[in-house]
């Protein structure tokens, strides 16, 4: 749910986006530079405090030639003002706030490794007037959050599931001479006896994630037992209890978002995400789990949903809890259910049932009768709400994206601003915080004042207040493009949208050549959002026209839209791909057709190797992360619901659909110069996969070079890696189709 949008433009907007397109005083814009992003702060989640005065978030800082990336803590006045760092001296991250608003833990590295830290702060100032560490945890510690009531902290930590025991001290000493055993052995020989033995980019090594509670330190005794080094080495002051014991992982993994976890209005009771089916790598039944923070057996509430049930979030006066849930089990792509679940009958209920559109993040009123969320919707993200007393009725008219035609209603009547992921309300419930990005502007802090949504109230009214400008100062300095759209006739006769971008100083008389992106996913979509790793401006910056295509698969076009890429991956996909760059061709006059390169990560590395074997009308491939041998990507990867549900079973029993759609069997048409990327720890799609593809094309004499990772996993994170990456990327398509051609 990252994509953005905007309805109208208010005039508060109109004057920001002014501001943005002028130059600093004197200076001419230059094209935007990987130089220019590594400048960028990466502005996280907002998150504000009791009193509703302050808002803390943090961001990452990334120094290039340190080949590191460093996160802060900042804070913004809810009301206006100068954003500033809060704690300088040492990195973190995950602020979250203690109930009484005078102190707030965060987690850090500054100790060695992942630790739970906790800063006293003044509200009147807005200062920290302490910082110290709370755990010294062998296994590390990861996600905190405090209780609502102030008594508990929890943390996650991944711990040895067979050093399970009641009170964490024993428990501690038992992962610690663990983890020393196995740090200090020369051997590095790991035994295996189930699935998943290694998952997205690490081994998990006999680890299970665990959520572990202690009490929070009083306000008045916070920092004497942590300053007292005797006292501190084992936290021996403190109890922490595992409350998730057993051989699973609870909470499930997780690639960010919404916590698969949370705590009770009274603190009493956790509930949170877990999967004890046998195989887990065939299984996408996440259940809902609840707990008493004194620990004790722990009980399923949604025992009769066998698919995926997640992001749990009880409402304030403690009566429901929302989630989201899916119906379809073994389908990670399943339409995303709003869901309540009454905590004193069992009884569940789902509030979007009439709604064809992924719930994403989502946050309840003061008052427990409302929630709002955000939802994906032809490469945008508006936000809407659901009352708890009846569930969201959609009119038929309300958008109609399969004709090429989108509107959205964010409080009806009226439409509002754009809205990200990061949703918060403030404590007296009416003012929404959110995260704001572009394709041209990474992600800030803003606010919307509910009222504001008044149908009495013109538009030039209503409006998002950007609370924090991080990043202004650089993009003041650069010339981007926006993003375009267009709509086109793809495969099943069905409406499917493309974008384009245009490159700096763009001229409509010159012909361009064109970097033809395609997402990943496959179940994702481009749209107008902020990308570090495949950034459609930085690719447009030196000269090219970029074009990006929501094939049949995508999101945000209604379920069975998604449905329609399930074994048909070479099919409708590709007939969209080539569809929608013929419409491009033919109406951009200023797109060179002789002069293409098509880019492909993930899912768009599989299609990349499909293009490579299905048409010549490119000069040049870049395959990323792709999929090569449809079989062996099967025996390779760690969730192997995903295949099995995409190609309909195993090879063992539908090697049919698995040889249908394998790019290796069309080997014998491979012609066109491609780039092989691939990372070692890729475990999605294993490096076998760039491996046996790369040596196809040396075998066949087709021009070719690998880019190899032996640090990286399925995304290219390190900043010197990433600089290297974007520049080999562009130097082969400059190399076959460049602005010199």
């Amino acid at each position: 749910m990252r994509r953005l949008t905007f309805l109208f433009v208010p005039l508060s907007s109109l004057l920001f986006s002014l501001l943005f397109s002028l130059p600093a005083f004197g200076q001419a814009k230059h094209p935007f530079t990987f130089e220019d992003m590594m400048k960028l702060k990466r502005v996280g989640e907002p998150v504000p405090s009791p009193d509703g005065k302050w808002v803390l978030f943090a961001a990452v800082d990334v120094d290039l030639a340190a080949n590191k990336k460093t996160s802060h803590i900042w804070i913004v006045p809810l009301a206006g003002g100068p954003e500033r760092v809060l704690i300088a001296d040492q990195d973190g991250d995950r602020p979250r706030w203690a109930p009484d608003g005078k102190r707030f833990a965060f987690i850090s590295n500054k100790d060695g490794g992942s630790q739970v830290w906790v800063a006293g702060f003044d509200g009147t100032t807005g200062a920290v007037t302490g910082v110290h560490q709370l755990t010294r945890i062998a296994t590390e510690a990861d996600g905190e959050l405090w209780s609502p009531d102030g008594k508990s902290i929890l943390f996650t930590s991944d711990v040895y599931p067979e050093c399970d025991n009641e009170v964490f001290v024993r428990e501690y000493n038992c992962n610690l001479g663990k983890r020393d055993e196995v740090e200090k052995s020369k051997v590095k020989a790991l035994v295996f006896d189930h699935l998943l033995y290694r998952h997205w980019n690490a081994y998990k090594e006999g680890k299970r994630s665990h959520i572990l509670v202690m009490p929070a330190p009083d306000l008045e005794e916070s920092w004497g037992p942590l300053k007292d080094p005797k006292r501190r080495h084992y936290s021996n002051w403190l109890f922490f209890h595992d409350l998730t014991p057993g051989d699973y992982d609870a909470p499930v993994f997780s690639l960010g978002g919404q916590d698969n976890y949370a705590f009770s209005p009274d603190g009493q009771e956790i509930c949170y995400t877990s999967n004890h089916d046998k195989v887990e790598a065939t299984s996408t039944n996440n259940d809902l789990w609840i707990v008493s923070v004194n620990g004790g057996a722990a009980k399923n509430i949604t025992a009769d949903n066998p698919a995926s049930d997640s992001t749990p979030l009880y409402s304030p006066d403690g009566k429901y809890i929302a989630y989201r849930a899916q119906q379809r089990p073994g389908y990670e792509s399943d339409r995303f259910r709003l869901m309540l679940y009454d905590r004193k009958t069992g009884e569940k209920k789902n509030l979007t049932e009439d709604f064809d559109a992924w719930v994403g993040t989502f946050t309840w009123t003061p008052d427990s009768k409302r929630i709002y969320f955000a939802f994906e919707c032809a490469g945008y993200a508006p936000v809407v709400f659901a009352d708890i007393d009846r569930p969201l009725k959609v009119p038929a008219a309300w958008f109609s994206v399969q004709r090429g035609e989108t509107s959205f209603t964010l409080y009806p009547p009226k439409s509002g601003p754009p809205f990200d992921d990061d949703l918060r309300l403030s404590p007296d419930g009416k003012t929404l915080l959110f995260t704001r990005m572009s394709l041209r502007h990474p992600s800030e802090i803003y606010s919307e004042k509910l009222e504001n949504a008044d149908p009495a109230k013109s538009e030039s009214e209503i409006g998002a207040k950007a609370l924090t400008r991080l990043n202004d100062a650089v993009l003041s300095q650069v010339d981007m493009s926006p993003l375009e759209s267009f709509w086109f006739t793809g495969a099943h006769g069905d409406k499917v949208q493309g974008f384009l971008v245009k490159p700096p100083n763009f001229d409509a008389s010159h012909k361009y050549p064109v970097k033809f992106l395609i997402h990943g996913g496959p179940q994702g979509a481009w749209g107008d959002d902020w990308s570090y790793r495949w950034n459609p401006e930085l690719f447009a910056a030196n000269g090219y026209v970029v074009i990006m295509i929501n094939f049949h698969g995508s999101t945000g076009y209604g379920q069975k839209f998604i449905d329609a890429i399930n074994g048909d991956w070479g099919g409708a996909p590709f007939e969209d791909l080539m569809k929608g760059l013929d419409y491009a061709e033919k109406t951009y006059p200023f797109i060179d057709k002789d002069r293409e390169c098509a880019l492909g990560a993930s899912y768009g590395g599989y299609m990349a190797n499909w293009v490579l074997g299905h048409t010549d009308r490119f000069k040049c491939i870049v395959s990323h992360d792709g999929m090569f041998n449809t079989v062996s990507a099967w025996g390779t990867t760690e969730e192997l619901w995903f295949n099995n549900w995409e190609f309909k079973g195993t090879p063992y029993t539908n090697p049919e659909m698995y040889e249908k759609w394998s790019p290796r069997n069309s080997a014998q048409n491979f012609k066109t110069p491609t780039l092989v990327i691939h990372g070692q720890l890729d475990y999605r799609l294993d490096v076998s996969e760039g491996l046996q593809l790369f040596d196809t094309l040396q075998v066949m004499g087709v021009p070719s070079k690998m880019l190899y990772f032996p640090d990286e996993g399925h995304w290219v994170l390190k900043p010197q890696n990433s600089q290297l990456w974007y520049k080999t990327v562009n130097d082969w398509v400059d190399q076959w189709v460049g602005t010199s051609k």
